[in-house]
C-alpha cells in the first residue's frame, strides 16, 4: 500500500480524478487529495473526502490537521504525486518552481516521484510555451501520461484530453513499482 497524494487542478476534467481516486483506493493505496481553489469550481472537497476517506485540502493556510504545516506534511508522506488533471497554468508553475498554492507548494517540497496527466485544449497543449514548460519537467525526471486525443469540452476536437483514469493508475503502478 502506498501514500498517493492526487492533486486536482481547475479543467472540466476534474470530474475524471473522482473515478481515479475510486482506482487507487480499489488497488489498496492510501489518497491524499490536494485541489486547486479553480479545482472546487467543478468538483466539491466533500466528494474526494467521501471517496478518499481522507480530508481534501485545498487552502494554504487552512488549519493544518497536523502540527506540521500541510504541505510539508503531505509532501513528507507522498510515495507518489499525481496531479490529474493539471492545467497548462500548474505545468508552467511546477516547471519554474512557484509556489503559490498548496498543491504547488507540497510538489516542490516532496521527494516522491511526480506523475502528471494534463488536461486542456489542443492550442494550449501545442502552444510553445506549454511544450517547454513539459520540456523542463521531462528534463528533472517528472513523468507525463500523455494527453489523449477527441472531443474537448470547448467544443473542438484534438490533443489535450486528460488521460482515462485507468490509464493514470496503470502509469502510477509502474512508478511505484520501479
Amino acid at each position: 500500500m502506498a501514500n498517493i497524494v492526487l492533486g486536482v487542478t481547475g479543467s472540466i476534467a476534474a470530474y475524471k480524478a473522482c473515478e481515479l481516486t475510486r482506482l487507487f483506493i480499489q488497488a489498496g493505496h492510501q489518497v491524499h487529495v490536494v485541489m486547486t481553489e479553480a479545482a472546487t469550481h467543478f468538483v466539491t472537497p466533500l466528494t474526494f473526502r467521501t471517496l478518499s476517506r481522507n480530508p481534501a485540502y485545498t487552502g494554504m493556510f487552512d488549519e493544518p490537521a497536523e502540527w506540521m504545516p500541510e504541505h510539508i506534511s503531505l509532501a513528507t508522506k507522498a510515495d507518489l504525486l499525481v496531479i490529474a488533471p493539471c492545467t497548462a497554468n500548474v505545468i508552467a508553475k511546477l516547471a519554474h518552481g512557484l509556489a503559490d498554492d498548496l498543491l504547488t507548494a507540497t510538489a516542490l517540497a516532496a521527494k516522491a516521484p511526480l506523475l502528471i496527466a494534463p488536461a486542456m485544449n489542443t492550442a494550449m497543449w501545442e502552444h510553445p510555451a506549454t511544450q517547454a514548460n513539459v520540456a523542463i519537467l521531462d528534463s528533472r525526471q517528472v513523468k507525463f501520461v500523455d494527453a489523449d486525443s477527441g472531443s474537448l469540452a470547448c467544443g473542438t476536437s484534438g490533443k489535450g484530453r486528460m488521460a482515462e483514469p485507468a490509464v493514470i493508475l496503470e502509469a502510477a503502478q509502474a512508478l511505484l513499482s520501479s
